[in-house]
């Protein structure tokens, strides 16, 4: 899904609603467990929820009876979430909310963070898109079983770096 409205960056701006997206990201869930998860109420939890389904990022997937009444689940409308091209709000949301997650890594553990600019062709360019989205859309299950959660911020993008002019040394 692509993001286009202040409305659903605001919505996704507030830290809660940014979690609770990264949970229904797994599956998904309930209040009840989406409440657990976060360590908060039901209450606040139900607010947060209903600020994503207005603007249009979660909707409700079931329900399911149970005694003493009906368990709605929630998911996402998408797994994935795309920023337009033009401006850099978007980039800018991306990038701090990676930042607001990220945790210092253990020896031993992988963990990368890197700026590097590359000149390419528009084909190359294209190219290197395809393969960045691929290994980003690959199968990765949320399995707590199967390891730790890790993120993965991509970002290609034109950018304003002079180049120097051809060495004249020869």
């Amino acid at each position: 899904m692509v993001l286009h409205s202040a409305e659903q960056f605001k919505a996704l701006g507030h830290p809660v609603r940014h979690r609770l997206v990264n949970l229904l990201r797994q599956r998904p869930a309930t209040l009840r467990q989406l409440a657990g998860a976060l360590g908060a109420s039901k209450g606040t939890i139900g607010y947060h929820v209903r600020v994503l389904r207005e603007a249009g990022l979660v909707l409700l997937a079931g329900t399911r009876q149970v005694r003493g009444g009906t368990e709605q689940y929630f998911a996402l409308v998408s797994r994935t979430f795309t920023m337009r091209p033009e401006g850099t709000g978007g980039a800018e949301f991306l990038i701090r909310a990676a930042l607001d997650e990220m945790v210092p890594s253990e020896p031993g553990q992988a963990s990368d963070t890197m700026l590097r600019h590359l000149w390419l062709s528009d084909a190359e360019a294209h190219a290197l898109e395809e393969r960045l989205r691929a290994t980003a859309a690959g199968p990765h299950p949320a399995d707590p079983a199967h390891g730790a959660p890790y993120g993965l911020l991509i970002s290609l993008f034109r950018a304003d770096v002079p180049s120097l002019p051809p060495d004249d040394a020869d």
